[in-house]
């Protein structure tokens, strides 16, 4: 797939990116400026210069892809998508997005009562199918492919379509996926990236993960 990741200059989206390129996936680092996106994906190439990976602003990235990955922080959510629904419509659109409170260990309720994710699929409309998937993982080790990541991804979304390519894209960033019912229990996900926050901070570390067990 030719993915863009939406403000993945950060250590999230470029370490998912990078683990996507290695199986084979084309990734298109967006940004606000292009040269960011440029830089970012030039350092992702100094490691593995075979890697399909490029730079650009988030709008170009978003217009060039098959599906796009929302990796902003929260109070850049509105104005991104904003400026993005036009070249969004028709696509997929993943979310990773996790609202964190003041202090990132407190759960952070959203004045819409609802999750940053469904705000989200409100904003762009029906023209976007949005999906929530990767709030919970940490993104210490991504850009190490030889490190194993020991956490499940809990996918949120309407449509079983739509989860089974975030379910792939999971898989190929080296993670189990599990699917965790439609878009208004993103909610639920979103919060319990606060839950590790704090639990990483308590016993000093720094990827405390989830997995469900029984299936």
């Amino acid at each position: 797939m030719k993915i863009a990741i939406i403000g993945g200059t950060g250590p999230e989206g470029s370490g998912l990116g990078f683990r996507w390129a290695a199986q084979g996936h084309e990734v298109i680092i967006g940004s606000r400026k292009a040269e960011r996106g440029e830089e970012v994906a030039a350092e992702l190439l100094s490691k593995q210069p075979d890697f399909a990976i490029s730079g650009t602003d988030n709008n170009t990235a978003v217009a060039a892809c098959d599906v796009a990955i929302l990796s902003v922080p929260y109070w850049a959510q509105k104005s991104t998508l904003e400026s993005l629904k036009t070249e969004l419509a028709g696509k997929l659109l993943i979310t990773v997005v996790a609202p964190t409170g003041e202090k990132k260990s407190r759960v952070l309720k959203l004045e819409s009562g609802l999750s940053a994710a469904e705000e989200a699929q409100q904003q762009l409309g029906d023209a976007t199918r949005v999906v929530a998937a990767f709030q919970n993982i940490g993104a210490h080790h991504l850009l190490d492919l030889d490190h194993e990541l020991d956490c499940d991804v809990l996918v949120c979304g309407q449509k079983a379509v739509d989860k089974d390519v975030a379910m792939q894209l999971i898989a190929d960033a080296g993670l189990r996926g599990v699917n965790a019912g439609g878009l208004s229990n993103a909610s639920v996900v979103e919060g319990m990236t606060s839950l590790l926050i704090f639990i990483n901070i308590k016993n000093k570390v720094r990827d405390a993960g989830i997995r469900i067990t029984g299936i």
